[in-house]
């Protein structure tokens, strides 16, 4: 039987992935002592590598595709093909950022700043990289963990490290003076899993499902029947995805209505619709949303 070998990361991204993974459709089991995890699918073989590692193993062949982000195919230079960005975060579609951060009270306040000091962090080959091609000759140490400690005690002069929001940094006294790359997670594969066109089609199949899943979270369907006379004002509530899906009930003069909206618009929409008319309103989840 042919199988597609398939990376999933382990570590910050590994439950928001198995998460997807059920969404989808696919039920994974990962031990906590085991690198090969199970799958309901026959023709899929699982691992688990870290994120960091993954564009590498995936670009030699040991795996086919994997899922990591942006960021760690950046800093390892490999050479693989993105098929598709998986956008994970919910509360924001912006990508994830590594950031320069220094302390609040620094006298650093720019990247020429940094000129010979000391900067730590774990995205240390894309780091070197960026200052090198700034012509910023500066000492770029690796990060094990707990790098906003490092600068706050005077250890470095500033780290590169990954944020969203910026939140977290601020909470430890630190500002942000660049960003030096985006990062959003990706489905990576080789070449010549591309080329083989069984494997190409199952991961085809696979992307589907996952984006599918990934575009219903947040979203509910609503159903609801309203008089005809009444159809003009109702739609004028509705934010569809297209256009909402409109047939003729046996009750004359009555319509159904179907659409897709954002779950967190609910609640201030349904008491406006049963104002302008609307009843019999059923609210469903989703799954998946395949446009």
């Amino acid at each position: 039987m042919k199988t597609l070998k398939l990376g999933i990361p382990k570590g910050s991204l590994q439950e928001k992935t198995l998460e997807i993974f059920r969404m989808a459709g696919f039920n994974i089991y990962a031990s906590s002592r085991s690198y090969f995890p199970t799958i309901d699918d026959p023709e899929i073989k699982v691992v688990l590598i870290r994120a960091q590692e993954m564009s590498r193993y995936v670009q030699d062949g040991v795996l086919d595709c994997g899922i990591t982000g942006e960021d760690w195919i950046l800093d390892s230079g490999s050479n693989v093909l993105r098929l598709a960005e998986l956008l994970y975060a919910k509360r924001t579609l912006n990508p994830v950022r590594w950031v320069v951060a220094v302390k609040d009270d620094s006298k650093i306040k720019k990247l020429q700043d940094l000129k010979g000091k000391r900067i730590a962090t774990e995205l240390i080959n894309y780091t070197k990289k960026f200052f090198k091609n700034k012509k910023i000759p500066v000492d770029v140490e690796f990060s094990w963990g707990a790098t906003e400690v490092k600068v706050r005690s005077g250890l470095v002069d500033a780290i590169v490290e990954l944020t969203e929001t910026g939140e977290s940094l601020r909470a430890n006294g630190l500002k942000e003076i660049a960003t030096i790359c985006l990062s959003t997670t990706q489905f990576i594969a080789n070449k010549p899993a591309v080329k083989d066109v069984w494997k190409n089609k199952k991961m085809n199949y696979l992307l589907l499902l996952l984006k599918g899943a990934l575009e219903a979270r947040g979203k509910v369907g609503l159903k609801l029947n309203v008089k005809q006379e009444n159809l003009k004002e109702v739609l004028s509530l509705l934010p569809a995805l297209k256009k909402p899906t409109i047939s003729s009930l046996t009750l004359q003069g009555w319509v159904a209505c179907e659409v897709i909206i954002e779950e967190n618009r609910v609640r201030e929409l349904l008491p406006l619709l049963k104002e302008k008319g609307a009843q019999g309103i059923i609210e469903y989840p989703l799954n998946k949303v395949i446009y």
